[in-house]
């Protein structure tokens, strides 16, 4: 199930990921070049990161992937929590022989990021964060109904589309657990503590506006705790604030996550020359 070519002229790896009870669509650009793994929003896919990987270019080896039952052929499990998500990283970078690695997240994927650098200091060269990863109590239970709600409204559509790679296999009631568990995991009493304990070179990416499910001033709320978290932690700060939402960031800002990487490196040179 693997599609693997080590010639100078086209390194790119594809194939599975076996991890716990399913398999994850992996792409490697391969080269010796820094490695940056990238955690995709959460029922997103590895496409998104096409621009961000262009404008970077091929000094940089590339490793991205779909999450368990996202995309086209990553496979169905019986765990989608944020844990399962955090081994995930783990077994992908030890499947492709990689130790250290930048981590870059969007959405979802930057809480992923986040924990991750938190928990690998030694491994982690540096993690960006766009548009996620913000300390909130936004989770109460007329927002956890909401939730359950919106992907009840949505369940008509989500199956139509699953063949394209668009939207996940997940039920509703996945999806929506999924996504109230990350309220959980946002709270300021639970993420606080993970953000201050990172302490390798992180920078921000925000977005500006709203974004899909969100209402009036939901997430620039949000947004605004992540200067706490920069005033708490050295190793962290904002990299920039950008004019396209959340949903579009990566298409029509890549090239701030851009230098969200290269400010992040920098800073990681710095550190480790010190």
């Amino acid at each position: 199930m693997t599609k693997n070519s080590n010639s100078s002229t086209n390194p790119i790896w594809t194939g599975m990921v076996a991890v716990d009870d399913t398999a994850l669509a992996v792409t490697d650009t391969g080269g010796s070049g820094i490695a940056v793994i990238y955690c995709n929003g959460q029922f997103a896919t590895q496409g998104y990161w096409k621009r961000v990987i262009a404008e970077l270019g091929s000094d940089f080896r590339h490793i991205t992937f779909d999450e368990r039952a996202r995309g086209k052929k990553s496979q169905p499990s019986g765990d989608y929590s944020f844990e399962a998500c955090l081994r995930d990283v783990d077994a992908v970078l030890a499947a492709r022989g990689v130790e250290r690695a930048l981590v870059v997240g969007w959405s979802y994927g930057a809480f992923v990021a986040a924990h991750w650098a938190a928990r690998n200091p030694e491994r982690a060269l540096g993690a960006v964060l766009v548009d996620g990863a913000q300390p909130f109590d936004w989770l109460d239970e007329a927002m956890e109904q909401r939730i359950r709600k919106l992907f009840k409204r949505l369940s008509w559509i989500t199956p139509l589309l699953r063949p394209t790679g668009l939207t996940p296999r997940l039920s509703a009631v996945q999806q929506a657990d999924c996504n109230i568990e990350l309220g959980k995991i946002s709270l300021e009493r639970n993420l606080g503590p993970v953000l201050d304990s990172i302490t390798v070179p992180t920078r921000y990416v925000l977005a500006s506006g709203t974004s899909f499910g969100s209402h009036g001033d939901e997430q620039e709320r949000i947004r605004a705790g992540v200067d706490a978290v920069c005033e708490r932690n050295d190793s962290i700060s904002i990299s920039a604030k950008v004019a396209s939402n959340h949903d579009h960031i990566l298409r029509k800002d890549f090239r701030a996550v851009v230098d969200a990487v290269q400010e992040t490196l920098a800073a990681q040179e710095v550190s480790s020359a010190k």
